[in-house]
């Protein structure tokens, strides 16, 4: 699984085997994949040495130990790269490495659902009871004592404090990410919001200007006239906010058609908008801008040949963040805001930190073992509260 995902206890008890990434962003999905594969053959082999078996010839399904804990935080502020994330993970291999344990997660939980499952949980398994429980809640420990020491993996801003930045900079390129509308989190990615405040910026008027990429935004119809129309032709079109309108509405462009691409897996088909100095990236479907050759392909180099690249992404994934020689995250809205606050959430559990920053007593980061899919989970354990 994604380590930004949700482990309810109800799904904890209807999967036997479970394990997630290691790092963020994630650079070790080829190695989770293989870990979990190995731990079923593990325990499939186990079970025909007779080992590992129930009475009945039922292969013997490894403990669970499921820890639940009141920290809700986003990915960009619990990135492997940086500390307290770098040695809470680090911690993970050595549970792991512990005689009697299968293996051992921390989830960080998905900080856009409003939803009372909803929180960062710690799941060791194994065969070892004892080993397994403590495993688990040594890793608890320390994100719990560790959950006032999370920031932002970059500086931040409002938009306008990024671009201003961005603007009296000397490192070129400057990367923004657009983060309220990162596709890639569960965002609708069709926000217009950001593209219409740097559109409106005098800087980028001129096409001798600053020269700035934007990526991107969907647009089918605006995609159909540009393809009409031709590279090297000017075009009015209107695009976004199809799915998201809270924040502004569709946004209409006139510019000259750059470059044009059909048959990405994703987009399908990629149209790129020169609006002043400003490279508007639209596409048939939405698709997240996360390599150098999303932009090759569309005749931009957004490594050498641009003062500013705004991408809608929270942290930057490994090939643009080589690129970027410098960097800001911007607390822009959309369906996935940094700023947590703005969001209204009513549903979760509290207190939960950082909406929550006092607790009346300390959470119970006891273990809980967690029922094999096949035994039935108790009432209590099904209505307990999390903490």
């Amino acid at each position: 699984m994604d380590l930004h995902g949700n482990v309810s206890r109800e799904l904890a008890h209807q999967v036997d085997l479970i394990t997630c990434y290691r790092m963020a962003p994630h650079e070790d999905e080829e190695e989770t994949r293989e870990r979990a594969c190995a731990n079923l053959v593990k325990v499939l082999l186990a079970a025909e040495g007779g080992n590992e078996k129930e009475e009945g010839g039922r292969p013997r399904l490894p403990v669970k130990a499921w820890i639940p804990l009141p920290i809700l935080l986003p990915g960009e502020q619990t990135s492997t790269r940086d500390e307290p994330a770098k040695h809470i993970y680090a911690a993970v291999p050595e549970v792991e490495a512990m005689e009697g344990v299968l293996d051992a997660a921390i989830w960080v939980g998905y900080a856009w659902a409003d939803e009372p499952r909803n929180c960062a949980v710690v799941m060791v398994t194994g065969f070892e009871e004892s080993v397994v429980r403590s495993g688990a809640e040594k890793l608890a420990e320390l994100f719990w004592k560790a959950r006032a020491d999370f920031k932002f993996v970059a500086p931040t801003g409002n938009l306008e404090e990024c671009i201003n930045t961005a603007i009296a900079s000397s490192s070129r390129p400057y990367y923004i990410s657009d983060s309220g509308d990162n596709p890639t989190a569960g965002g609708s990615g069709d926000v217009t919001w950001s593209l219409a405040q740097i559109l409106a910026r005098p800087e980028f008027q001129r096409e001798d200007g600053l020269k700035v990429i934007y990526a991107s935004l969907p647009g089918p119809e605006a995609i159909r006239i540009a393809f009409e129309a031709g590279v090297g032709a000017t075009v009015t079109v209107t695009a976004g906010a199809k799915v998201d309108h809270i924040h502004h509405g569709p946004i209409t462009m006139t510019g000259k058609v750059h470059s044009l691409r059909t048959g990405d897996r994703y987009a399908q088909q990629e149209a790129v908008l020169q609006v002043g100095s400003v490279f508007v990236i639209l596409s048939k479907l939405r698709k997240p801008f996360h390599k150098e050759g999303d932009f090759r392909n569309l005749n931009l180099d957004a490594r050498q040949g641009v003062d500013v690249v705004v991408v809608k992404i929270g942290y930057l994934e490994p090939e643009l963040y080589d690129m970027a020689a410098d960097w800001m995250l911007a607390l822009t809205p959309g369906g996935v805001d940094q700023d947590l606050g703005r969001l209204g959430h009513s549903r979760i559990q509290r207190p939960m930190w950082p909406f929550d920053r006092t607790f009346e007593q300390e959470p119970d980061l006891k273990a809980r073992v967690i029922p094999a899919s096949h035994e039935m989970l108790s009432l209590d354990d099904a209505g307990a509260r999390l903490w």
